[in-house]
């Protein structure tokens, strides 16, 4: 098993990670390529990566969705965080051909910070040739 560290600056922010994920693939051939976040108050997503409004959009309207100030219960104080990650989800999987992510034209993956600033781990694995 890859792994690759992400360092994250804000409290919630999307980081692109899709040039790691084809860096750790370009020596394979065909198969897929799992990328799993261990973390309970972050995700991973594939969305579009051309406009930076995309990000901005979905950080605002999540952000509205599960508010910061609420009567959560949970004693640390990021229950926010640990639902949002819910809803994200904790892993991607990608299709790789001749050692290339299999991406939509405008696809890019991203790990998704909802409780930093952080240093984070994604870890990878190849099923494949």
């Amino acid at each position: 098993m890859n792994k690759i560290v992400v360092s994250t600056e804000s409290r919630t922010e999307f980081i692109d990670i899709t040039q790691e994920l084809a860096d750790a693939v370009k020596d394979k051939n065909n198969g897929l390529l799992v990328a799993y976040c261990p973390h309970t108050t972050a995700g991973l997503t594939i969305n579009e990566g051309a406009d930076p409004a995309v990000k901005r959009d979905i950080l605002e309207v999540i952000n509205k969705i599960v508010p910061w100030s609420f009567d959560y219960k949970h004693l640390e104080g990021n229950s926010p965080a640990h639902i949002k990650a819910s809803l994200m989800g904790s892993s991607v999987t990608v299709i790789v051909e001749d050692g290339r992510l299999c991406l939509g034209t405008w696809q890019r993956v991203f790990f998704c910070e909802f409780d930093g600033p952080r240093t984070r781990s994604v870890w990878l694995k190849f099923l494949g040739d």
